[in-house]
């Protein structure tokens, strides 16, 4: 290592600043969120420094710095733009052993400022040893991807419970597996939800042992339209933490591949006429293994609650009081239309939005078409693929305009994005005469003329 990783407590301690610019009012404000005691040094400062002074937050000095500035401080930051007072205030301060730091000058530091993950009471903090602070911002930024903000709120709960914890139970062994299953269970997940109380009543009925642990949990999560890129930071935790992923067929590889690495995968794709596991086997499926005390993943393509029959699912699992949360998911609509260049709604082409299945659970397509053939209307049809031909032909015959464009976005937001724009006249030859493939995303209306400017993805 270059550096040793410490934490210091520095509340109410004397702490100097020499330097007045933006980058030393950073600093100001980093030592201020641990509760140091803060003096600026410098000749001018910025209004924002001049602000904290006057509401009595830091004590700042107008004037040059000078030697005795250093007076048995916990630590020094020079934050100046003049290279010889930088290495004079890191030269003075490392002859008092004072731990000094000047801002981009490693080789000046006795220490340095880290990238920092903040859930207080939980700090991260991420360093390059100077040499490629950028490289470590953007490792900070894939810890705070990861990491709910409500993790500091757990880590309070727990403290709060440390020593009754230990006072129950005495062996060191029996507690770590205690706090494992709380910091992964339903305690932490009400955490996480904000239901801080009911956490509490159920992190000391387990600790009492008054608790049924018989029953696990369900996740309902929406994996998004394909591109892994776009799970949400709860989606993707829960995936993680999960025992048993329940997936679909519209579940992309590369999100597949985010899934806790020994969790058991359970496939219950469906496709038209080719269903592996039926609809109600699937929801008593949840049930049992939630039963056996496991928690479980049920991953869908897109968003559970757009055509996505999550509703049925969480009734079943409700009827049998199974625990379970829904996290939704960015629906194939938005993620496709949108990495196609086609706003589904815009002012001057569509002012209202229709979502429409092109499958209904009887296997036809008997929808309302007079209420779809309506004019600056957007027309989102999923599962259409098999009807088009059908679809074109029953807009047409209840008044739509045959040279309506329509855009057909196969596998949208995926590598495999491919996007055919025709009209609605056209609509049949085009699916007869080439090689489409489900999943394949059906939209009608003058949005999609806007695709030709807009296409930024594919360009």
């Amino acid at each position: 290592m270059d550096y040793l990783p410490i934490f210091i407590d520095i509340k109410h301690q004397p702490c100097l600043v020499v330097g007045g610019g933006d980058v030393a009012y950073r600093k100001i404000n980093l030592l201020l969120k641990a509760d140091a005691a803060v003096t600026c040094v410098a000749k001018e400062c910025c209004e924002e420094i001049r602000k904290l002074a006057k509401s009595k937050k830091i004590k700042y000095i107008k004037k040059a710095f000078i030697k005795s500035d250093i007076n048995a401080q916990m630590l020094i930051i020079s934050a100046t733009d003049n290279v010889n007072l930088n290495a004079r205030v890191s030269a003075l301060a490392k002859e008092v052993n004072i731990p000094v730091n000047v801002v981009d000058s490693p080789a000046l530091c006795s220490f340095v400022m880290p990238s920092i993950v903040d859930r207080s009471p939980i700090i991260i903090a991420v360093s390059s040893a100077g040499k490629a602070p950028v490289l470590a911002r953007l490792v900070r930024a894939k810890l705070e991807s990861s990491i709910p903000h409500a993790y500091g709120k757990l880590a309070e709960l727990a403290g709060d419970f440390r020593d009754k914890v230990k006072q129950k139970l005495n062996n060191i062994e029996s507690r770590r597996h205690f706090w494992e299953k709380i910091f992964s269970g339903i305690v932490a997940e009400k955490v996480f939800s904000g239901k801080i109380e009911e956490a509490k009543a159920d992190l000391q009925a387990q600790l009492g042992e008054h608790v049924d642990d018989k029953t696990g949990e369900v996740y309902l999560v929406g994996a998004g339209p394909g591109d892994a890129d776009l799970l949400t930071f709860k989606a993707l935790r829960l995936m993680q933490q999960a025992d048993v992923i329940l997936y679909d067929r519209l579940v992309s590889d590369e999100v597949m591949e985010l899934v806790r690495r020994d969790a058991e995968l359970i496939y219950v794709g469906k496709e038209c006429a080719n269903h592996t596991v039926a609809q109600g086997d699937i929801n008593q499926l949840l049930v049992d293994l939630a039963k056996q005390g496991r928690r479980v993943c049920r991953l869908k393509g897109g968003d559970p609650f757009i055509f996505g029959r999550g509703g049925e699912e969480i009734e079943t699992l409700a009827e049998n009081n199974v625990p379970f949360q829904v996290v939704p998911g960015i629906t194939a609509a938005s993620g496709c239309s949108t990495y196609s260049g086609i706003p589904l709604t815009h002012r001057d082409y569509s002012q209202s939005l229709r979502f429409v299945t092109g499958h209904l659970k009887d296997g036809t397509m008997n929808l309302p078409w007079d209420e779809l053939v309506v004019e600056q209307q957007t027309i989102v049809f999923y599962m259409a693929l098999i009807g088009a031909k059908y679809l074109s032909k029953q807009l047409m015959a209840h008044g739509m305009r045959a040279n309506m464009p329509v855009a057909l976005i196969e596998r949208g937001t995926t590598p495999e994005h491919k996007v055919y724009v025709t009209t609605l006249m056209e609509l049949s030859n085009l699916v007869e005469n080439t090689n489409i493939h489900a999943p394949t995303l059906i939209i009608v209306g003058e949005v999609v003329k806007l695709r030709e400017k807009l296409n930024w993805f594919e360009a």
